[in-house]
């Protein structure tokens, strides 16, 4: 991530002792949140790279979708002019 987010583990510490939480376990609780935000939380920049790697694979499936039915053309077509030869 790009560090993009940022959280205020201070005050969060602050408002957990004020409501009561030992200081100990008010700071293991920012820290583990503050972990949690940056590893799990997508930015802009990892959206925008998302958005470019899928439209690449949009594109790649495109290509691919079109040389099969080509393919699947020229042989109908092959089919077709064996059974005209045939008849």
């Amino acid at each position: 991530m790009a560090g993009a987010i940022t959280f205020d583990t201070l005050a969060y510490v602050k408002k957990l002792k004020a409501a009561g939480v030992p200081e100990k376990q008010a700071e293991v609780q920012a820290e583990t949140f503050a972990a949690i935000i940056e590893d799990r939380i997508a930015t802009k920049q990892d959206l925008k790279a998302l958005e470019v790697s899928l439209k690449q694979d949009l594109a790649n499936a495109k290509a691919e979708i079109i040389k099969w039915v080509a393919g699947m053309l020229l042989a109908q077509a092959a089919v077709v002019a064996t059974l005209v030869k045939l008849l």
